[in-house]
């Protein structure tokens, strides 16, 4: 709170505070009877003329034509007359107020006595209710300045500092978008734009960190493709070499090195797609191709020549061709690695069904009964889709080219079935072996994004990596 304020606050409490006091003061002098002797005299002549009149009633309330109040009672304590019922009707309770008392005499003998009563009583009933508005009118003003105070003090200081808070929670939880709102009219205005500086400068930070990690991850990605190159270069050259071997010595060293190239290969293209998806830049582009090229690819996978057995049925597939290919690559080079047995290849049609009440079509009428028909086209996706019209429900049947990669290791346990295609995760069996766990992962997220599924299951002799396909 800014001390101007609470200077001009304490100064309005001082001001009031005195002139409560200093009225309190002034009324509390004590007021001195001032009733008119002649006036007293006159009633008391009046009532002596009256007297046998007077002396005649008992505690007889009268009507009062003097300015003051009074009561007349006898010699021997007998009230006659008053004008109100709160006076004093004896002697003693004349003297406890301070009321007057005068005889009344009747040829020279006194026969009563008159009590006027002492307004000062009255007076200070009066001075207290005062008082006490005055001591209320003050308790509420400081009330009202306790409250402006508290009002003032949660506007300027609580609010504020309420809002701080929540930001430095954003900020930690790691909110840097929000911006702090700006208030200088508050105790923590300057301290707001210097928050807000740092939330930017945060901010900032954090993109330049990201772009630095990201072009790390660009230049591990272009080194990775660099360094295919000259690999590719020294396989070929061993793959000549060993044509014109000269004895088995030299033929061995030469496959050594071609096998030490492969492996080389494998690591870096695990690495380059590692890094390309993190980079989000895993590209997938569909075409249509014919199942007899994956019939080629299978045996350019193959050259350890493992694959005994193929069954490739005839189709039209929706995939990428390069993408495909890399899948099968990774299937079959997972085989040699892990199970380095024999491996069958097969293949089949499959349909799916999805139900989906809320795909848009463009539904078929027998134009004989206008009644709708069992049948109907997806507008969005050009599929073929069976329409309820009892239950206003569509399914989709979708076409599926199945293709099965089967090896006899032995498989793995029932429980890694799904944990093999997670990302850097590995089964019980590839202790010892070389790997990075990214193989099936990334296969299965290529597959995923051209529409298609892969699968793992155990056939009873070994492992069966099931690569659903699109049909056309």
């Amino acid at each position: 709170m800014k001390k101007s304020y609470f200077i001009i606050y304490i100064l309005i409490f001082i001001i009031v505070g005195a002139a409560v006091c200093l009225k309190v003061a002034n009324g509390s002098s004590s007021d001195e009877l001032n009733c008119d002797a002649t006036e007293v005299n006159r009633r008391i002549i009046a009532i002596s003329k009256d007297w046998s009149f007077v002396s005649a009633k008992r505690n007889e309330l009268v009507h009062k034509d003097d300015s003051f109040d009074y009561t007349v009672i006898g010699m021997d304590g007998t009230v006659y007359i008053m004008t109100r019922k709160d006076m004093a009707n004896t002697v003693s309770a004349a003297t406890k107020h301070y009321d007057i008392i005068r005889d009344i005499e009747l040829d020279g003998e006194i026969v009563g006595r008159i009590i006027i009563r002492n307004p000062s009583v009255d007076y200070e009933k009066e001075r207290n209710l005062k008082n006490e508005s005055l001591l209320a009118a003050l308790l509420t003003l400081m009330l009202i300045i306790i409250l402006i105070y508290f009002v003032h003090i949660n506007r300027n200081i609580v609010g504020p500092f309420q809002k701080m808070k929540d930001f430095a929670v954003r900020v930690a939880s790691g909110n840097l978008d929000t911006p702090l709102e700006m208030d200088k009219g508050n105790v923590f205005g300057d301290f707001t734009e210097a928050f807000d500086i740092m939330r930017e400068e945060l901010k900032a930070s954090r993109e330049r960190e990201e772009a630095a990690i990201r072009s790390r991850k660009e230049l591990v990605a272009e080194l990775s493709h660099d360094i295919k190159t000259p690999v590719a270069s020294i396989k070929a050259m061993a793959d000549v070499m060993s044509l014109t071997a000269k004895d088995d010595l030299e033929r061995d060293t030469i496959a050594s090195i071609n096998g030490k190239a492969d492996q080389i290969d494998k690591l870096i293209s695990n690495l380059f797609h590692a890094t390309l998806e993190e980079l989000e830049q895993l590209e997938v582009h569909t075409e249509e191709i014919s199942s007899k090229e994956i019939l080629q690819m299978i045996r350019e996978a193959d050259n350890m020549k493992k694959v005994v057995e193929m069954d490739i049925k005839d189709a039209i597939l929706i995939c990428d061709k390069l993408r495909i290919n890399q899948v099968i690559s990774n299937i079959i080079s997972n085989s040699y690695k892990y199970a380095g047995t024999e491996i069958t290849v097969s293949s089949r049609f499959e349909t799916n069904v999805d139900i989906d009440a809320d795909r848009k079509v463009d539904k078929a009428v027998d134009l004989n009964t206008d009644r709708k028909v069992d049948k109907a086209v997806d507008i969005d996706n050009n599929e073929n889709i069976d329409y309820d019209t009892k239950d206003n429900v569509i399914s989709t049947c979708r076409e599926y080219y199945i293709l099965e990669i089967s090896d006899k290791g032995g498989g793995v346990p029932e429980s890694e079935l799904e944990i093999i295609t997670k990302k850097f995760k590995r089964g019980s069996n590839s202790e010892g072996k070389d790997g990075s766990g990214l193989g099936l992962y990334i296969s299965k997220y290529l597959l995923e994004k051209m529409g298609g599924g892969l699968e793992c299951t155990n056939n009873g002799e070994g492992l069966t990596v099931l690569i659903r396909i699109q049909i056309a």
